[in-house]
């Protein structure tokens, strides 16, 4: 048997912000928050979407403390906001910290109590206030997931959920506002993207259907992520981008992640470092530790294939990612990164086994093994 998770309603394409208008209409939506960081509201990116929600007779307010790894204390801030405004509705405008902070305060708000109350799977009791999001970026998919992660900076940490309630209700994916990205970000999400495609493949929950997502989100991605990064104005490229990304998550949220997610928030929760980056770091080590896998080599030679690899084999699948990395501008060791000191290694290993995405790895690796794979990255 096997559950689909997905978007209700998915604008795709240049311009597409100007549906969501109909779309809000039918929904009868009359008061909504917009959840976006201080650099999107001061570039008048929420000020387009607020004339949208405006002429769709909606009233709104924005919340623009989003901040990069969103916290704990900034989802309690929203789900406040949310609150005090009554709000029917949650506008998440940018990446995948806008999303994660609006999909944690819609739990949040809806069923009360404490955010790490809802730690884990489907721990809420009742659906979240409806979120619209619209994408910035080319990477995270967090607008067809069931996942959203938060950072817990007293124990230094990331809280990963997976919670049906937290699904959007309307994607937007609109090029018109990804095409400022800088070449940096549009690096780091676009890896993140192809981490969540390979390790969907891999992953014990992989099906037909999440196969045929993933690996042509692969395809897609080794094609128009060096474009992108290259010219950030290629609109073909960041139109394919935002297609890929979307299979990527779509894969991703109904097969499961794996050791690199696990491994990467531990990272990020501890250093408070890009997770796009941390995943792409991480990827060939992982996928090395992963070669003594026979299901894992076996499927890696179909990742070889839609990479369009002439030799099929998990290593050349490792070297063309370390390849796409170089050619981005992604590090190639954990000791590139700032503040990562292997003195930590033990401490993050156990944290990454803890984590919601390793339980649909197809290895079950010791604390000892996981910390050979942080020194190792590090090592280069």
């Amino acid at each position: 048997m096997e559950r689909i998770n997905g978007v209700k309603t998915s604008l795709f394409g240049k311009g597409s912000i100007q549906l969501l208008g109909p779309e809000l209409r039918r929904m009868g939506v009359r008061r909504a928050l917009v959840v976006t960081d201080r650099f999107l509201y001061e570039s008048g990116a929420a000020a387009r979407v607020g004339e949208v929600l405006s002429r769709a007779g909606v009233e709104y307010a924005v919340f623009y403390q989003v901040q990069p790894n969103p916290t704990v204390q900034v989802v309690k801030d929203c789900a406040a906001a949310v609150q005090a405004l009554s709000a029917q509705l949650l506008v998440a405008l940018g990446g995948g910290s806008a999303m994660d902070t609006a999909k944690a305060a819609s739990v949040l708000a809806a069923n009360g109590g404490q955010l790490e109350d809802y730690e884990g799977e489907n721990k809420s009791r009742v659906p979240g206030v409806p979120i619209v999001a619209i994408n910035t970026t080319a990477g995270t998919g967090s607008e067809c997931t069931d996942f959203y992660i938060v950072t817990d900076p007293i124990r230094r940490t990331k809280l990963a959920m997976v919670d049906v309630n937290c699904m959007v209700s309307i994607a937007v994916n609109d090029v018109d506002f990804m095409m400022s990205m800088p070449p940096k970000l549009t690096a780091a999400t676009g890896m993140d993207a192809l981490t969540h495609a390979i390790e969907a493949v891999l992953s014990r929950g992989a099906t037909p259907l999440t196969d045929r997502d993933a690996l042509w989100a692969i395809e897609q991605i080794v094609q128009y992520l060096p474009r992108a990064v290259a010219d950030g104005g290629n609109e073909k490229a960041r139109t394919m981008m935002a297609y890929a990304e979307y299979s990527a998550g779509m894969a991703f949220s109904n097969a499961g992640l794996g050791m690199v997610h696990a491994m990467a928030h531990a990272l990020g929760g501890r250093y408070n470092l890009p997770h796009g980056v941390c995943n792409a770091v991480l990827l060939p080590y992982v996928l090395s530790f992963h070669t003594r896998c026979p299901v894992c080599c076996k499927r890696l030679e179909r990742v070889a294939r839609a990479m369009g690899l002439e030799e099929r084999t998990p290593q050349a699948v490792i070297s063309a990612v370390r390849g796409l990395n170089g050619q981005t501008g992604i590090p190639h060791s954990l000791s590139q990164l700032e503040r990562v000191d292997p003195a930590h290694f033990g401490e993050l290993a156990a944290q990454a086994l803890r984590d919601t995405c390793m339980a649909s790895d197809q290895l079950e690796p010791t604390a000892e093994e996981a910390a050979a794979v942080y020194l190792a990255a590090y090592n280069g």
